[in-house]
C-alpha cells in the first residue's frame, strides 16, 4: 500500500493535489463513489472527514457537510466500512483522515489506530490536538505504522520549526486566519511559512489548505510548496448536486490536477 510521501513523488513537479470530502455526504454509496472517481481523475491524495458534530476548524459548507451526514446516521464504523470497500475495488490512493479528537478518543485511540490500518489508511489529521498534547494520539498511531499530519497556521510563529521537525508525512500548511472556506484571495505569506519548513526539515512535503478554489490558486500555492488542498468548493458541488454530484466533482478536480501538475 503506498504512503502519505508518494502522493508527492509520482508526479513530475513533484507537487501534490489533496482533496476532501466529507464521508456520508450526500451517502456513503455516493462518497464511495466519489473516492473511486477522484482516484481516477489522478488526485494524489484525499482526505476524509468523519462526521462530527462540533467541527470547529470549518466554516458552514463543511459543517453542513457534517450534518448531512450524521442526520443520516452515519457512523466511525460505517466509515471504516465504506473505505474498506474502496480498497476491495482496486483503488490504492493514499488517503488520510480528518476527524476531531473526541471522535478518536471515544471510539478508543489504540482501537481506531487498528481498524484503520486494517482497512488501508495511511494516516490522521487532527485539527483541534495542540502540537504539545499530540504524543497521547500521535505513538499509538505510529505504532500501526500510521502517522499524524501536523497543521501550522501564519499565527504558529516561533513554532513552526519545532512543529517541522516532528512531522510526518506532510505538513499542512493553513493558508489564512479563521475556519475552512472558498477565499477570493490569499494573502499569508505562504513562501515564508514553507521556508521555514523546510529550513527546520527539508525532507517533509508541505502542502497549502484553507481558501482554494480555483485552478489559479492552486497552480499559485503549488508553486510555492509542495501541494494544494482543496475541501469546501468540492464539498459545495456536492450539496449543489447531491447524489448526482460524482461527474461534476470529476470534472472539477481534473482541472485541479491538471494545474497543480503545471505548477
Amino acid at each position: 500500500m503506498s504512503s502519505i510521501k508518494d502522493a508527492f513523488a509520482h508526479n513530475d513537479n513533484g507537487k501534490a493535489f489533496i482533496a476532501f470530502v466529507t464521508a456520508g455526504d450526500p451517502s456513503l454509496d455516493v462518497t464511495e463513489e466519489l473516492v473511486i472517481a477522484m482516484a481516477e481523475e489522478g488526485v494524489d491524495l484525499i482526505e476524509l472527514g468523519i462526521p462530527f458534530s462540533d467541527p470547529t476548524a470549518e466554516g458552514t459548507v463543511i459543517q453542513d457537510a457534517n450534518l448531512r451526514a450524521l442526520a443520516q446516521g452515519v457512523t466511525t464504523d460505517d466509515v471504516f466500512d465504506m473505505v474498506e470497500r474502496v480498497r476491495g475495488r482496486g483503488c490504492s490512493v493514499p488517503m488520510v483522515f480528518m476527524t476531531y479528537a473526541n471522535v478518536v478518543f471515544s471510539y478508543g485511540i489504540e482501537r481506531f489506530a487498528k481498524r484503520e490500518r486494517q482497512v488501508g489508511m495511511q494516516g490522521i489529521i487532527l485539527p483541534d490536538v495542540p502540537f504539545e498534547e499530540k504524543a497521547e494520539f500521535a505513538e499509538p498511531f505510529a505504532a500501526e505504522g500510521l502517522e499524524l499530519v501536523s497543521l501550522i497556521a501564519p499565527t504558529s510563529a516561533e513554532r513552526i520549526g519545532a512543529i517541522a521537525r516532528e512531522a510526518q508525512g506532510f505538513v499542512y500548511c493553513v493558508s489564512s486566519l479563521g475556519v475552512t472556506g472558498v477565499r477570493n484571495q490569499i494573502t499569508t505569506d505562504i513562501g515564508a511559512m514553507v521556508k521555514l519548513v523546510r529550513t527546520a526539515n527539508p525532507d517533509v512535503p508541505v502542502a497549502v489548505g484553507f481558501g482554494i478554489s480555483t485552478p489559479e490558486q492552486a497552480a499559485r500555492m503549488a508553486a510555492l510548496s509542495d501541494g494544494a488542498i482543496v475541501g469546501s468548493a468540492i464539498i459545495k458541488l456536492i450539496a449543489q448536486h447531491g447524489e448526482g454530484c460524482v461527474e461534476p466533482v470529476r470534472a472539477y478536480v481534473r482541472t485541479m490536477v491538471e494545474a497543480v501538475r503545471t505548477a
